[in-house]
């Protein structure tokens, strides 16, 4: 088993409650909805996969779809990420109850990093 593995994903739009709509019906995805920001967030069914969310874009957030792999230490990750020709898109930030960052791989890939 990784030491890192992909523990989230998102993806955002512009017109996130149509997202969650299409892949709702695409999938037959249950979201949960019942939060501040209307996010809907995908809990895994059945314990098979991984949670993730559909969400608004903006601010720090204004990506279309990213999975997101747990480290112990955000800051040297998106070190390594930059000294393997990656850059920093969003540094360290509190997000509900965690820490995430996110980096573009050398292909503008838009890639994210979680603290357990």
């Amino acid at each position: 088993m990784s030491q890192h593995p992909v523990v989230w994903f998102e993806i955002r739009g512009d017109e996130h409650e149509k997202l969650q709509g299409f892949y709702g019906e695409l999938f037959g995805w249950r979201l949960d909805r019942d939060n501040p920001a209307a996010y809907g967030v995908l809990p895994p069914p059945g314990g098979k996969g991984i949670p993730g969310g559909i969400g608004e874009r903006g601010g720090v957030f204004n990506h279309r779809i990213t999975f997101y792999v747990e480290t112990e230490d955000l800051q040297a990750s998106l070190d390594r990420a930059v000294a393997l020709g990656g850059k920093v898109v969003t540094p360290p930030t509190p997000v509900a109850g965690i820490r995430v960052a996110l980096f573009e791989d050398p292909e503008g890939n838009v890639v994210g990093l979680a603290t357990p």
